[in-house]
């Protein structure tokens, strides 16, 4: 199968296009024909080695953690999807290696999920790995309420524009920070009140908004802004990072209900994800559509940290 992958840790010159052989289903998993998959920061966190020490990998090492395609293969008792089933999966195994960046990918049927019927591959691809990452932040590990309010950091990256559509959907009060020039497209997303965190301190704009603080701090940007955040947080208060866990710590050591997030497959919140897709109450945004081919441009787009959404790869 024709495939993106590498053979040692470095920049984009290191992502190669490949003939690889075609994995076949063991137990338990499904092969899906992919027609499409998203890149993600943790794609070319990998690329680079910046993960090595927590994540045991294997080379040739094909990136990528989404996919969405077609069922073309069972292993023994997969059940839950037939073959022809338009799916789409969470990825990450144990061993990073075989990835989505490729024709063809194996995971357990646990990791998919039926793909929402009114999106198309691409943008079906968008979903999994950050749709449900905004999920289990929001709903398993902060567990946000009705008429609470949230601040999201980085509220227009492809975490962040799942949670503010989240949220809304929940009923809370939605703050997000974004450079100004997406301001508009959080408000679209149900953003109630957009900062502008380059004008001035984050914490200022948000005790104007709410004196009495926030209920809950979402962060998905890093630089620090989770441990800034604790002076804005209400008594009882949580926060959430998807970016840094000694942060985290250091938050919990200060009293701080403070939780990090490493997404995990979830067939059953997958399935919930593609509801909210078909019952329109969540949407994607792709900002760039590139092909398998151009990987390396498409991880150097990511990697500029002003990314709106996602960007895609078809396959």
């Amino acid at each position: 199968m024709k495939a993106i992958a590498i053979t040692e840790f470095g920049g984009v010159d290191k992502l190669k296009l490949m003939e690889l052989p075609v994995p076949e289903p063991g137990p338990g998993e499904i092969q899906i024909h992919i027609k499409a998959t998203s890149v993600n920061p943790v794609d070319w966190k990998i690329r680079e080695g910046m993960l090595q020490g927590r994540l045991p990998h294997e080379f040739p090492l094909i990136p990528g953690w989404d996919a969405a395609g077609i069922v073309s293969g069972r292993g023994a008792h997969a059940d839950l999807f037939g073959i022809g089933d338009e799916v789409y999966a969470y990825c990450r195994k144990p061993v990073i290696g075989g990835g989505t960046y490729a024709e063809f990918v194996t995971v357990p049927q646990t990791s998919a999920a039926l793909k929402p019927r009114n999106m198309s591959y691409e943008e079906a691809s968008t979903v999994p790995l950050a749709g449900l990452t905004a999920y289990q932040c929001l709903f398993d590990a902060a567990k946000l309420e009705r008429n609470e309010t949230i601040l999201i950091h980085g509220a227009a990256g492809g975490v962040g524009s799942f949670a503010v559509q989240m949220a809304r959907t929940r009923g809370a009060r939605v703050l997000g920070t974004a450079s100004l020039r997406n301001h508009e497209y959080l408000r679209v997303l149900g953003c109630d009140v957009p900062i502008d965190y380059t004008a001035g301190d984050f914490r200022q704009m948000t005790r104007q908004i709410c004196p009495d603080g926030v209920d809950v701090v979402f962060d998905c940007a890093g630089g620090g802004v989770l441990t800034l955040s604790e002076s804005i947080l209400r008594k009882y208060g949580r926060a959430v990072s998807i970016i840094d866990p000694d942060e985290v710590e250091k938050l919990k050591l200060n009293g701080v209900d403070a939780k990090y997030v490493f997404v995990s497959p979830n067939h059953d919140e997958l399935s919930d994800l593609t509801r909210m897709v078909e019952q329109g109450r969540l949407h994607s945004n792709i900002s760039a559509r590139f092909r398998l081919e151009d990987a390396s441009k498409a991880h150097q787009m990511s990697e500029s940290h002003h990314i709106r959404g996602k960007v895609v790869l078809t396959i």
